[in-house]
């Protein structure tokens, strides 16, 4: 026996498995895939992958199943990822680049990348200490109602409406845009909240030249910032094709429920996609008891990251039972896109 053919034979089993949902057999295998040697030399070289780990008979039924280990050489087996077809690479980039804003790319991206792999897609926000300020703008809806822009230096635009206890003028909210601008852009987010502790304490006012505004516009606009301040120190993803699972109850016997708990606390998968160190292709995989949790034993992540300097990752979270070769070369693509899109805008 060679290691490439048993190498074959895993890759057969693992491809009908994923297509099928049942035990392969040797029989099957040869029928199905041009190896050139009969079922019985098929037969003993499974009983061979079995006794390595790689392969676990379920029940009592002839055909043979991949274990995680058989997942993970069948994934490291993969020299180089097959490239998305340019009418695939084309609807990417007309679904996309539609986007207005980073919050509303993340949005699309998830839909997609879920329609992609029938899986549930993951877009997680840039890390929290990268994110600053970069922008502010006051839009004077009336006397007593301000629309307040924030932009960050991520792209993501957060419009806040304040609603004022008294009246304020386009000469207040300009001279306190000017403030804001010279104390807050270019700061983290994380500092937000001490420099507008200081400002208060220090009852900074602009000079006579930059005019002057009321201590209740000063408070209202303080409380949105700390608001908005607070949200962005959250570490979160975005999700779509979360209905996606219910499809794969069959393979979540057990599971199904502590994984939709995970998805929806998001911790541990921020903790797991903080984890994964990128490989081939820039894309990161970990087979279900190397997500080193116990509720996705039976589950597989596969990552790609968009943003190198904050190592934020695009990924999808789905059963062992997946078809990795193609969600590898969809989630590395759309990874790829999304990092391009910000880096031009």
């Amino acid at each position: 026996m060679t290691e490439p053919r048993r190498m074959e034979i895993l890759r057969a089993i693992v491809e009908d498995y994923v297509h099928t949902r049942e035990p392969v057999g040797s029989k099957a295998i040869a029928e199905r895939h041009d190896l050139g040697v009969s079922s019985a030399t098929i037969r003993n070289d499974m009983a061979l992958l079995e006794e390595e780990g790689l392969l676990t008979a379920p029940h009592t039924s002839a055909g043979r199943i991949p274990t995680v280990k058989g997942y993970r050489a069948f994934v490291d087996q993969i020299a180089h990822i097959k490239p998305l077809s340019t009418p695939e690479r084309r609807a990417i980039e007309h679904f996309l680049e539609r986007s207005d804003d980073v919050d509303d790319l993340m949005a699309r991206t998830v839909r997609l990348l879920a329609q992609l792999t029938n899986q549930v897609a993951i877009f997680q926000y840039p890390h929290r200490t990268l994110l600053a300020l970069k922008h502010i703008e006051f839009v004077l809806v009336s006397p007593e109602r301000v629309l307040m822009v924030l932009i960050s230096t991520n792209g993501v635009v957060d419009q806040r409406l304040i609603t004022l206890e008294g009246a304020t003028s386009e000469s207040e909210l300009s001279a306190l845009k000017l403030l804001l601008l010279e104390e807050l852009a270019g700061e983290s987010v994380d500092n937000l909240g001490s420099i507008l502790d200081r400002l208060r304490a220090e009852s900074r006012k602009p000079t006579a030249a930059e005019g002057d505004y009321s201590e209740t516009l000063e408070s209202a606009v303080f409380a949105e910032l700390r608001q908005f301040a607070h949200a962005k120190r959250q570490d979160k993803i975005v999700l779509a094709g979360t209905a996606n699972l219910a499809k794969s109850t069959t393979d979540f016997p057990l599971t199904i429920g502590p994984v939709l708990e995970a998805l929806e606390e998001q911790v541990v998968i921020l903790q797991l996609l903080s984890s994964m160190e990128l490989h081939q292709d820039q894309v990161s995989v970990r087979i279900g008891s190397e997500t080193s949790y116990e509720p996705l034993s039976e589950a597989s992540v596969i990552a790609g990251q968009y943003d190198s300097s904050s190592g934020s990752k695009i990924g999808i979270l789905g059963p062992t039972r997946m078809d990795y070769a193609s969600s590898m070369s969809a989630v590395g693509a759309v990874a790829r896109y999304v990092s391009r899109f910000l880096a031009d805008n």
